[in-house]
């Protein structure tokens, strides 16, 4: 979701250094994964201890989303004038020291406050590090965006995997207070080497987005109307994947009586298949095309949602579950590239904050709806807007395979 503009040129970084610097990127969108989903994890832990309805945890979390929207358009210019790099690290740091603060809180007001800082955080470092990603895959000219998305859910699965496993045994504070020592560690280490790199730009860069200003007026506004649509295809994914990750395992305990290791295990179960589906992507991609993976991964992904949040049994929900990160797990990754070949840099903000907006204002909708009717009713509408996506695919086919 880069916002950048650059007005200083770089020399291109040599081959052998593109290694370093995609290591560098793809450890923070590990670390990502994993100071979020540690912190999905003990959501009913801390729902427990602030005594908040779904409808108060639902306002609380609307703090993330808050201040992730803020910090997402902000941190485009940040980018633009100190690079996207240094702007990457220092939001780790601030993510990581946040992740900290939710079980200090005892009410739901007191919680909603703190994840306002959270998704500051969450936002900015998001679009910081898209941004860099960005920079290399246009660089190596390569389809490797699906890799770092998969080091995101990689992180996300090992995140609820050890939360699932230190449950019973750490308080909510000690958890996620581990979790911060961690996560500066690893940007200590990981951004030593991303600030050694300016951000890669290919030499003899000849993309030609298709709303560049020497096009048509009906060419620009059909790109920009295409533009929109990727982006919804982009929230439809992220909805989907934010709600798993804030109420999978609520769902899992509290309407399946599943014990506290189970339940988060349902998000790590969501994690691991999404993992695997975006390791596959570039294969995928080459063998189904864009516009069949995204029809074919909303058609699979509201199936297995479905199953997910109406099974009478956790193992059917957690097999559900699976079934819909496999189908979602390519869906954002397209979007964004699409986007990106559109418009260039704007293209991918806008695909990008739309998504990312969808990750975050998922989850409350979720809670509102809980108030409103219940959870598993609540959770069908992740099926519900896969189905968009796939309707989507169907409708800019020619696009995404131009």
């Amino acid at each position: 979701m880069p916002l950048i503009n650059k007005t200083r040129t770089h020399s291109v970084v040599p081959g052998r250094e593109f290694v370093g610097l995609r290591v560098a990127i793809t450890a923070f969108f590990a670390l990502d994964g994993f100071i979020f989903s540690g912190w999905v994890v003990r959501i009913p832990d801390i729902k427990h201890q602030t005594h908040a309805s779904a409808g108060a945890l639902g306002l609380a979390l609307l703090g993330v989303s808050a201040g992730a929207v803020l910090t997402m358009m902000l941190t485009g210019r940040l980018c633009r004038r100190y690079g996207s790099h240094p702007v990457t690290v220092v939001w780790m740091v601030v993510l990581a020291l946040s992740v900290a603060l939710p079980p200090l809180t005892h009410s739901a007001l007191a919680l909603g406050a703190v994840l306002l800082v959270f998704g500051a955080a969450y936002g900015g470092v998001n679009v910081a590090f898209n941004a860099a990603a960005v920079d290399l895959v246009a660089a190596v000219r390569r389809p490797i965006m699906p890799g770092f998305h998969a080091a995101f859910s990689l992180g996300g699965m090992v995140g609820a995997g050890v939360g699932g496993l230190v449950a019973a045994h750490l308080s909510p504070t000690r958890h996620l207070l581990g979790i911060t020592v961690l996560g500066l560690l690893v940007t200590a280490v990981a951004g030593r080497s991303l600030l050694r790199h300016e951000p890669p730009v290919p030499p003899g860069d000849d993309r030609e987005p298709t709303m560049a200003a020497g096009t048509g007026r009906a060419a620009r506004v059909a790109g920009r109307w295409l533009v929109v649509g990727f982006g919804l295809v982009a929230l439809c994914d992220a909805y989907g994947e934010g709600a798993m990750a804030d109420w999978g395992a609520l769902h899992l305990r509290q309407d399946l009586t599943a014990s506290t290791g189970t339940a988060a295990a349902g998000y790590a179960c969501f994690a691991l298949a999404m993992t695997a589906g975006r390791l596959s992507g570039t294969a995928l991609l080459g063998r189904l095309g864009r516009a069949r993976t995204v029809i074919a991964g909303g058609s699979v992904a509201a199936v297995g949602m479905l199953l997910g949040s109406l099974a009478p049994s956790v193992w059917a929900a957690l097999a559900g579950f699976a079934v819909t990160g496999l189908g979602l797990a390519n869906i954002f990754p397209v979007a964004i590239e699409r986007a990106g070949a559109l418009a260039g840099a704007s293209g991918v903000a806008i695909a990008s904050t739309l998504g990312y907006g969808g990750m975050l204002l998922g989850p409350p909708m979720i809670g509102f709806m809980t108030d409103w009717f219940s959870l598993p009713t609540a959770l069908t509408s992740v099926a519900a807007l896969a189905a968009v996506a796939a309707l989507i695919g169907v409708a800019t086919r020619r696009a995404l395979n131009g």
